[in-house]
């Protein structure tokens, strides 16, 4: 296709950095940012004519003249503070505006076999590390955004983890956008490979100036060698300005499990895409997902798991909560292969709408074409029940504090699910706060 103004404005980016990119000076790099580019230049900034984006419109993103994000920053570590207190002393990764702050860090003292490390770091130092699993899950040549992060990645995290390593902390992997004029596009890439045996919890957080208008642009890659487990929670509490577009992308061996817990809770206009590829028998795979928007927010989830080999299993929960005139949409996928026997895959969406303004379009779907699996999925769109309120308000409690509690309630089915008591409390906080017309507890 021929490149409109705001794909021939991302290309141009790409032109002027490419020689300062991490890992200037690979061949296997240099090409791989050079397809991706060439890949976003045929694909362009999709439109509604496209199905997976029918919903979300980006005339406005595309309109925004978006700058490279060209380096850290300086921030003070008060500033940060009350994101970094939810989960403690754990081991801590601090970018802004795409660059990685070492004076914000603190890793300490790892465990054996455990490497966590910036992206550009790891390929300045031992790019061998970096280049079997580089853009093996993410797929940069059907996703314009991942051709584009693909292309233009400045930094990110690189969490590897031997075979039988353990990380018995959490990783706090925080990414700050300070908001700048003209906005910024930062292209953040991280890469997990967890070995065969292998733990780990991750907490991926975005978070950005509160009147900041900036383009986050984010893939995640993880690769789960055999029964490894992680567990991988991500963060977004972007500016009510944000533009935030991410990806998740995972394949696992046999025996493998991942967790993800999904909490999106701001930004203008936010799309995340999960795909999981059950790569192996007997692999696992539980997302769980939670989305807040009013006013004219709009927040896109779209998640696509493969089951790939028999004896495999997934179970997934995404709810949301929609006011004012904001707009949703999830669309969830389940994938049978015709050797995938045995498979069980359980798929739920939820979502509440305290509005007669706001909206969601949900549509859960299963592919399958083997015939002895366990598949189900179901979708629902409603108000508070009425009973409940009634129940409530006879019990004493008014009006608005008892749709508050039912709201909650609601909510508290993904954030009860979380692992790490400290940011359990912090986002049930949020959640209150939210619901009686604060910004949020952040």
């Amino acid at each position: 296709m021929t490149a409109g103004p705001a794909e021939s404005a991302f290309l141009e980016h790409f032109a002027a950095l490419e020689a300062g990119l991490p890992g200037h000076g690979l061949p296997w790099l240099e090409d791989l940012r050079r397809e991706a580019s060439a890949s976003f230049r045929e694909l362009g900034i999709p439109t509604t004519r496209l199905e997976d984006w029918r919903f979300t419109p980006l005339t406005t993103l595309a309109k925004t003249p978006f700058q490279p994000a060209q380096g850290a920053r300086e921030i003070s570590p008060a500033a940060i503070e009350s994101h970094t207190r939810v989960i403690g002393s754990a081991p801590r990764v601090v970018f802004v505006n795409g660059a990685y702050v070492p004076a914000l860090s603190s890793v300490g003292e790892l465990p054996p076999g455990v490497c966590i490390s910036s992206l550009a770091s790891a390929l300045a130092r031992e790019p061998e590390r970096i280049e079997p699993h580089l853009s093996r899950c993410a797929d940069h040549k059907t996703r314009a955004f991942t051709a584009l992060n693909t292309a233009l990645a400045s930094d990110g995290l690189f969490l590897e983890l031997a075979p039988g390593a353990v990380l018995a902390e959490p990783l706090h992997v925080l990414f700050v956008q300070t908001g700048e004029d003209p906005p910024i596009a930062a292209h953040l890439r991280n890469l997990v490979v967890a070995g065969p045996g292998s733990r780990a919890l991750l907490v991926e957080h975005y978070i950005g100036s509160a009147q900041g208008v900036y383009l986050t642009n984010a893939v995640t890659e993880i690769i789960a060698g055999r029964d490894s487990r992680l567990e991988h929670i991500k963060l977004q509490q972007e500016s009510e300005n944000a533009y935030h577009i991410a990806g998740l992308s995972a394949r696992q061996e046999a025996g493998s499990q991942i967790t993800s817990h999904s909490l999106s809770l701001g930004g203008r206009l936010m799309r995340f895409d999960i795909q999981i590829m059950l790569g192996g028998e007997h692999a696992h795979c539980t997302l769980n997902g939670l989305y807040l928007a009013r006013s004219t927010q709009h927040v896109d989830h779209h998640t696509t798991i493969d089951h790939a080999m028999p004896h495999t299993t997934s179970r997934e929960l995404y709810k949301g909560i929609l006011d004012g005139s904001a707009k949703g949409v999830f669309h969830g996928r389940i994938h049978v292969r015709p050797d995938a026997q045995k498979t069980n895959a359980h798929q739920s969406n939820r979502n509440l709408l305290l509005s007669e303004s706001a909206a969601i379009n949900s549509k859960p779907q299963l592919e399958i074409y083997a015939d002895d699996v366990r598949c189900t999925h179901g979708a629902a769109i409603g108000r508070l029940d009425e009973d409940a309120l009634f129940y409530l308000r006879t019990r004493g409690i008014d009006l608005e504090a008892a749709r508050s509690l039912l709201t909650f309630a609601f909510a508290s089915d993904v954030t009860g699910l979380l692992p790490i008591e400290p940011l359990r409390e912090s986002m049930e906080s949020f959640v209150r706060d939210w619901l009686s017309g604060g910004q949020g507890t952040r």
